[in-house]
């Protein structure tokens, strides 16, 4: 086992995975960093670990279950030429869902239909705030799960040796619970950036949906896009931030 990590092959293989696996797990924190932002303050934390600790747990547990993993590539049927897996059903799903949530979200943000009723009672608004809490772990989860089965794909693609995969997905995870928070302020703090944000699941969602029809389309591209739509923003951010101290609002 020690082998996997003492050989200059071993700590290639380490490397290049965690390196992959931590760009993979961009999708999963944008995710909930989104779903996270309608919730309570006191709240966020609590859920993003739950979410991201679901994240690990999904993914150790499938190296382990790597026979299953590779019986969902198993062709249920055909469409034409391409044939069906369950792995492409639950690609097939999750782009759908995601597709559907940035749709809803981007619709909520730009047209202001966020609800901010306030509950009747204080009974009401706890029961509001655990509906919301247990709504958004579900869908962390699920969408976990989707992300899981695509690093866990990837991974027994690159890599043959569990042990290398184990270390792999922990740095990983751990890199998202560090960011996790940090990255789901800034998100919440400035509108445009959630914008950009639910653009980037829209893509990931059209993504997934492409990859289970038979269409493979390399994520890069989607990352050098959204990589390069936050640099814009950022130095936007950055401009407005210098315009307003030259020039302050006027005292009334």
């Amino acid at each position: 086992m020690l082998e996997s990590f003492t050989t200059a092959e071993g700590l290639s293989a380490l490397l290049s995975l965690t390196a992959m696996e931590v760009v993979l797990g961009i999708d999963n924190l944008v995710f909930i960093s989104v779903l996270t932002g309608k919730l309570p303050p006191e709240q966020r934390r609590h859920i993003t670990r739950i979410g991201v600790g679901a994240a690990l747990v999904l993914r150790v547990g499938m190296l382990f279950a790597i026979s299953w993993i590779m019986h969902l590539t198993s062709v249920l049927f055909h469409l034409g030429s391409h044939g069906v897996t369950w792995k492409h059903l639950i690609l097939l799903a999750g782009g759908l869902f995601l597709m559907w949530k940035s749709t809803t979200e981007i619709y909520e943000k730009v047209e202001h239909k966020e609800d901010h009723a306030e509950a009747k009672s204080g009974e009401d608004a706890a029961k509001k705030a655990a509906s919301s809490a247990f709504g958004a772990i579900a869908q962390i989860i699920g969408i976990d799960l989707v992300f899981s089965i695509d690093s866990i794909a990837t991974a027994v693609g690159m890599v043959d040796d569990v042990p290398v995969m184990v270390v792999a997905m922990l740095v990983a995870v751990t890199s998202m619970m560090v960011f996790a928070g940090s990255i789901g302020a800034f998100v919440e703090k400035h509108p445009s950036m959630k914008i950009l944000a639910l653009s980037f699941l829209l893509l990931i969602g059209a993504l997934l949906v492409a990859e289970a029809l038979g269409q493979h389309v390399s994520k890069g591209y989607i990352y050098f896009a959204m990589g390069f739509s936050v640099l814009v923003e950022l130095l936007n951010l950055r401009f407005r931030k210098k315009a307003a101290a030259a020039h302050p609002p006027a005292a009334s």
